[in-house]
Formats: structure tokens, sequence, C-alpha cells
């Protein structure tokens, strides 16, 4: 069974040096190779990308590598590869990998589809027999049976992902190693991608997955890690970390200060109480703006907001559409809008939070997606609301001797 372990991994890179003549590139090599004996140091051109990780990736876990641009997740997925050598530390992984980062980058673009199948699948240590037995699955799975034959420079980037997630998915791997292959191709495919993930974790090959799809991480990972600056910054609950994630780059309209009233706190509270950015389809979620009058506000108006992580517009509540007046707003408080029964479905959202003048049009304070949360569920419905729902079966003629055509219901 595939394992993979990283201890104590640092890389260290040089920013683009250059030399205008063999006597300043002399000395820079020499000087380069004696760093070697300094590995705990940094030239003027040199800068960490990863500092200390250390990471185990067991038998039928998934951890998804999250973090923002230059981050050093990318530099992460190249180690495991062996396109990149630590500066520091040990890495150890067990069993034939599976990788599949930047998608295209293995394709020889005059070689047709064919061809590369069988170059890719050689490069992955796949046999050649191996390959031709399951070349048909391969291209089933990829979609791509007209232009098998077709030089691959002529496919669009969401025909070359298909192509090379297939080839990747079934060489058997022990362990999977995946760079943003949910960023490119179409919803279908997408979730054929996911569906091969799910059966290669439960026969216990280990993942790791960079992405920036949060909702796929929390959907699809057993454990998450987040990296900034080459550091491990949050580790855990794949929804814990993303929301940590989310919070260290929510956007606010920062209040100008000179206003009447602010929002001082956003406080998300499951139904016991407990402040918790992950939530589940069903339950009872209470979302509490805590406000900070410096004079007396009269008749406000409390507006809650709820996003997708892409930007989607899920749900718009204030309080003068329900017409629920807040009288007058002094010193210190909070209003609580409370959902018994939370009816988004899972993934990655946003709320944001404002109060507004009498007629509802001029907000006061405004935190525009400011707060994240995560919505989990073991439902698989699709879209982003769980309507509650009960199936019901009325046979037209049901029949004296067959009492199973009776009418039939099935609640959910």
């Amino acid at each position: 069974m595939g394992h993979i372990s990283l201890r104590g991994v640092w890389k260290k890179y040089y920013r683009g040096e250059r030399h205008d003549s063999l006597r300043d590139l002399v000395p820079a090599l020499a000087a380069r190779a004696l760093g070697r004996q300094k590995r705990d140091t940094l030239g003027k051109q040199e800068f960490w990308a990863l500092r200390d990780i250390s990471l185990d990736v067991k038998p039928g876990e998934a951890v998804g590598i999250i973090g923002p641009n230059g981050a050093g997740k990318s530099t992460l997925l190249k180690l495991l590869t062996r396109i990149l050598r630590p500066t520091r530390g040990e890495i150890e992984i067990k069993g034939r990998v599976g990788a599949l980062i930047e998608v295209a980058a293995g394709f020889h673009p005059d070689l047709t589809g064919r061809e590369n199948v069988y170059l890719q699948g050689a490069v992955m240590g796949m046999t050649r027999a191996e390959i031709s037995r399951k070349f048909d699955a391969i291209v089933d799975f990829a979609g791509v049976p007209e232009f098998i034959d077709t030089p691959v420079k002529r496919y669009s980037s969401g025909m070359n992902a298909r192509l090379g997630f297939a080839v990747a998915a079934h060489m058997d791997p022990d362990v999977l190693l995946i760079d943003e292959v949910l960023s490119v191709g179409d919803v279908g495919f997408q979730e054929k991608c996911v569906a091969r993930m799910r059966e290669m974790i439960a026969r216990g090959v280990p993942l790791a997955f960079v992405s920036h799809n949060l909702t796929a991480v929390v959907d699809l990972c057993t454990r998450a890690i987040l990296i900034d600056h080459g550091v491990v910054r949050a580790e855990g609950n794949p929804a814990e970390v993303v929301s940590e994630f989310r919070r260290g780059r929510r956007v606010e309209n920062a209040p100008t200060g000179d206003g009447p009233i602010q929002i001082t706190d956003v406080r998300l509270l499951q139904a016991d109480g407990e402040v918790s950015p992950l939530f589940q389809t069903g339950k009872a979620m209470t979302i509490q703006v805590h406000y900070q009058a410096r004079q007396p506000v009269e008749r406000p108006h409390v507006a809650i907001d709820i996003h997708t992580a892409d930007g989607t517009y899920c749900a718009g509540i204030n309080t003068r559409m329900d017409n629920c007046s807040l009288g007058t707003l002094e010193g210190s408080g909070h209003v609580d809008l409370v959902t018994p029964r939370l009816s988004l479905l899972p993934g990655c959202y946003s709320i944001s939070a404002g109060i507004l003048d009498p007629q509802g049009l001029r907000p006061l304070d405004l935190h525009a997606r400011a707060y994240p949360f995560t919505v989990v569920s073991t439902r698989r419905d699709f879209g982003f609301v769980y309507l509650e729902h009960e199936w019901r079966h009325t046979a037209a003629e049901p029949a004296a001797s067959a009492p199973d055509a009776a009418d039939e219901e099935c609640a959910v």
C-alpha cells in the first residue's frame, strides 16, 4: 500500500540571476557550490519557497493543499513528483506514483492522442501491454474517441485535461498526485474526476490534491493543509482549514469611522450556541450581527446576503422586507437572524452584513463577503438549495390481488 511522508522539507530558490561576463559567472558558480555547505543561510538572490514542511498521507487519505498564489503549493507537488529536489529534509513515497500536474505538459503537440497515451503511460511506468489493455477504457473516460488519432496540438485545454487525467487514473497507481485538474473541463468531466478519485481513495490510494477549488477540497478530502509564504499555517478538518484561508483573504468594505453606527462583529452560531465555521444542511444556524452606535439610530434595518465561493448570489434577507422593526438602536447590542433548518447544500459560502437607513437604501455600515462558512451534508442533491420533500407513487389501477401496487410514500 502506498504512502507519502515528508520530514522537515525546505526548498530554496534563486531569484533570476544575470551574469554579463565569464568573470561574473565563475565567482557566482563557486559561491553557489560553497553555499551547499550553508543550507540554513540565504544569499542575496535566494529565498525559501518552502520552510520546514512535514506531512504524512496514509492509505485511504486525501489531503487537500490550499493557499494563495505563490504560496509554495506547486513547488511542494513538484518535490513529490521528483521534478525538483529538496534543499533540506527527506521525502519518502512508497509505491507507483500517478501524477497529473500542468495538465498538457507531458504531451508532445505533434503526436496524436493515441501516441501520447502510449508515451505518457510509458513515462508513468506502464508497460505497452498494460496500456493496450486499458486503452479503450482511457479513451472512453476522456470522451475523445473521434479525435484520438488527431495531433494533440489541435485539442482544446479541456480535451488535454480529460486525456491526461484518464491516463493517470487508469495506471492503477499506489499514490496519486493531482494539481488543479478540476479547473478545466466541463462540469460532467469534473464529476467523473471526483467519482474516480473517490474510488481510488476507497481502495486505499493516498491522494495529494492541490486546488483553488475550495468546494472540491471540502467535498473530497479527508484532511487539508493551508500553505502561505512556504509555511504551513493550518492543518486539519478541510472545512475549518478552508474557512481559515478565506477568513485571511476576506474582502471587507472597512467602515469609514465617521458613521453613526458600526458593525463590530458577525458571529455564526450552531444550534448549541457554539461559534463555528462549519454547518450542516437541515440543522440550525444563527447569524449574529453585533453593533456599536455612537448616537441613537432610529429605525435602521439589518441586511444579510449569502454568496457562494465563486460569487453566485444565493440569498438576500433584511428586516425591512420582513416588516421587522428594530426601533431605535443605542449603545451596543446584536441582532440575530435565526435559520431553524439551513437549506444550503454542501459548499463554501460567505456572508455580507450591513446596517441600512430606514428606507433600506443607503448602508450605514457594510462588511461585504467578509464572513466565510462551509456547509456539509450526507445528501447528494444538486444545486445550492435543499428542498424539503417526499416522494409519492399512486398506481393508476391497483389490482386487488397485488398489494405491492398500492399507493407508496418515500419520506426522505
